[in-house]
């Protein structure tokens, strides 16, 4: 499928397919891959969608329709790296629709998969030498949902 060491794989209910094509439908550089359904031995019913291929930003990543036992938790998340706050509005926005805020740039998209959503920004103040600055623009996050750069901003400045 792909020369990267590795590709992400996504346990849905029934979901795989239309999922996939609502994160390639938000991410640039994406597209759909091959679908594979299940056949007569299960243990889904024949027919029904068993994996999708995709690509999100160049990064493989597995759909498979697995069955309802194993619901999405914050355990793993995909972290999206934003340079700019239009990118963290774009992406919250588009990944928050039918889903719910969370915390600290954190959310969960219509099928309840965790992403954080991080302006570049945040982790270049928080990796700051100056350890009051860090510590103020901690507290600031902390407070927020969606992470917003000029009040980061604010904050390092004291």
């Amino acid at each position: 499928m792909s020369n990267t060491p590795f590709t992400i794989c996504l346990w849905f209910d029934t979901e795989a397919e239309e999922a996939a094509r609502y994160y390639t439908g938000i991410f640039k550089d994406s597209q759909m891959g091959s679908v594979a359904h299940y056949g007569d031995a299960g243990p889904r019913p024949a027919g029904m969608v068993m994996t999708t291929e995709f690509r999100l930003n160049g990064q493989p990543f597995l759909a498979l329709n697995g069955g309802p036992n194993h619901p999405f938790t914050q355990a793993v998340s995909l972290y999206v790296e934003c340079a700019d706050q239009a990118e963290v509005d774009y992406y919250w926005e588009r990944l928050g629709e039918g889903g719910a805020e969370v915390a600290c740039g954190w959310l969960t998209d219509r099928y309840g998969f965790f992403w954080q959503i991080v302006p570049t920004r945040l982790m270049e103040l928080m990796r700051s030498p100056d350890r009051e600055l860090s510590t103020r623009v901690m507290a600031a996050m902390l407070q927020m949902t969606k992470v917003e750069i000029a009040a980061l901003e604010a904050a390092a400045d004291g």
